[in-house]
């Protein structure tokens, strides 16, 4: 990310991240909800305890998982049993309905363990299997379901399920068109029912750490945020045996995740009846990413996970106009999805709007926030490309004090810009340095200090406050989260108290109205794409009760 960086290069600014940590968490009381008190370092807090959940004093809830397919896989992979346990599984397909319990054994690094990795190889046996998903939803023992379908079928899952009396934990897009997600949040309101979304970024500990330091001050006055997911998927597919590139009718076969082939099995079961469940043609059902009609592109699959994260860095403000490029650039197959996209964002500074005493949005008569700065304007760029892996993915947010980059969701980076009014051998701004400690291992060093805390003890605060171990994307700690939601829901004495749980103070950080400025983010920039112009976000959209949306009279064409 931000071009390369050399190993070197990136043990720094992991080591001026750790600094920043600890200097905050040294120079404040309330950093991290209580990670450190009283100036020493008590250890990392739990994702749980950040979150605001916390172990059962009971069962778990008792989830039906409808679709095993990639993303289903994922989330099996990633739950923790303790919290939900999976008593049924909804797929038409073959090949996942046996995949979703095998896993992906030939591959050890696969996030796709399997459901027998959590309840044995028998597994099967006690898990019920429903092809048709509305069986699943019949059965009363399952209390909540998991929805991980194609994006054009979660709408309609979502709210059968909602109405059939089961709490909703469905996979990010929200929808395929806005409408949809309002439907969704209405249905949930009438129902009672908790409705979240997979967008795992705001259960990511590593993203709390960041906002935590931009919160601080540490970056300065933000003016510009650069994301970008670029994958090489245009290197040739080569044959098994003769190891020679395969070519179709369409021409050469690339090495593409999104263009898979049809498994024989799904083949001999489906084929003859393609149509009767939804779908114009077998590649459709397999390859649904690829289709506008079934999915929506780059946009909903990668940029809506950094758009989201952008939106979290800035405070979780809504945009206010995007423009952008996006086109069938490479391939020449059957898909019609674009294979680049490129856009731009007009964001909202901090100053942008009047705050009020209370530090909230001024709004005026009509409920609108009070612009104050118009000038105020954050600039965030976003590109998903087919042809090159150069940069990894990432964020990369660029304050008038410091840049901070995070990779993969695996890392995060900081480089403080350096001061000009410094003479030489004053402090340097950037503080940390970092030099080999022999056995393949880094030891970090500080220079003086330009604050009122000790360099070196704001290290170590940092490193003991980051943790150790591998990172968490968020996906466990969602779904954890979203089970204790449902069962303190479920504990609730009155109506007042379940509203909490589900879209107030206690409710999973991602609920519909949450997640659908997510949706208007990534839908409105297919828009702005499709139609080469700019568009401004009118707030409106972001009311789950207007049925003003970007996109009216969009929906999926129905087989």
């Amino acid at each position: 990310m931000s071009l390369y960086l050399t190993p070197d290069q990136k043990e720094k600014g992991k080591a001026h991240f750790q600094e920043a940590v600890g200097r905050n968490a040294l120079t404040r009381r309330d950093f991290m909800k209580g990670l450190l008190a009283g100036g020493a370092a008590a250890g990392a807090v739990s994702p749980a305890v950040y979150y605001g959940y916390k172990a059962f004093e009971g069962n778990p809830v008792r989830v039906g998982l409808i679709g095993a397919g990639d993303e289903g896989g994922v989330l099996a992979g990633f739950h923790n049993p303790n919290y939900l346990q999976v008593v049924a599984v909804s797929d038409l397909r073959p090949y996942n309905q046996q995949r979703i319990f095998k896993g992906e054994p030939t591959q050890p690094a696969s996030p796709r363990k399997g459901l027998n990795h959590f309840y044995g190889e028998k597994a099967k046996d006690k898990i019920k299997l429903y092809p048709n998903y509305k069986d699943l939803l019949a059965d009363k023992d399952v209390e909540a379901v998991i929805i991980a379908l194609p994006l054009h079928l979660h709408a309609q899952a979502a709210v059968d399920a909602l109405r059939a009396g089961k709490h909703v934990l469905c996979e990010k897009l929200m929808a395929w068109n806005v409408t949809q997600c309002k439907e969704m949040i209405k249905a949930a309101e009438e129902t009672n029912r908790v409705l979240t979304i997979g967008h795992q970024r705001h259960y990511s500990m590593l993203y709390a750490h960041a906002v935590e330091v931009m919160a601080s001050g540490e970056l300065g006055d933000v003016k510009h945020i650069r994301a970008l997911w670029h994958r090489n998927n245009a290197w040739p597919k080569l044959d098994d045996k003769t190891k020679q590139p395969l070519t179709d009718k369409y021409g050469p076969v690339y090495r593409d995740g999104w263009r898979l082939d049809v498994p024989e099995e799904d083949r001999k079961e489906l084929e003859g009846r393609i149509r009767e469940v939804g779908y114009k043609s077998m590649e459709e059902l397999v390859r649904w990413r690829l289709f506008d009609r079934t999915g929506g592109g780059l946009m909903a699959e990668l940029g809506s996970h950094q758009l989201d994260a952008c939106s979290i860095f800035l405070g979780k403000v809504h945009p206010l106009a995007v423009m952008g490029v996006g086109g069938k650039f490479f391939y020449h197959d059957e898909r019609d999805a674009d294979d680049h996209v490129f856009v731009t964002f007009e964001f909202p500074g901090k100053n942008y709007y009047k705050k009020d005493d209370k530090g909230n949005l001024a709004r005026d008569g009509k409920g609108k926030p009070v612009t104050g700065d118009k000038h105020d304007v954050v600039v965030v760029t976003y590109s998903s490309i087919n042809t090159n892996t150069f940069e990894p993915y990432g964020e990369c947010v660029m304050g008038a004090r410091g840049t901070l980059v995070v990779e993969q969701e695996q890392s995060i980076m900081l480089y403080p810009e350096r001061d000009p009014n410094q003479k030489p051998g004053d402090p340097r701004a950037t503080r940390v340095t970092v030099a080999g400690a022999g056995g393949g291992r880094t030891a970090t060093e500080s220079s003086g200090s330009t604050g009122a805390v000790d360099p070196g003890k704001a290290l170590q605060a940092g490193m003991t406050a980051m943790g150790s171990g591998p990172v968490s994307r968020g996906y466990t700690e969602e779904m954890e989260h979203f089970a204790f939601c449902v069962r303190m829901h479920q504990k609730a004495k009155d109506a007042q108290e379940q509203e909490m749980w589900r879209v107030g103070d206690k409710a999973p950080r991602c609920h519909g109205k949450v997640a659908m400025a997510d949706a208007i983010i990534a839908l409105t920039s297919n828009l702005a794409m499709k139609q080469r112009q700019r568009i401004e976000f009118k707030q409106e959209w972001f009311d789950p009760k207007s049925a003003d949306v970007p996109d009216p009279g969009m929906k999926p064409e129905v087989v």
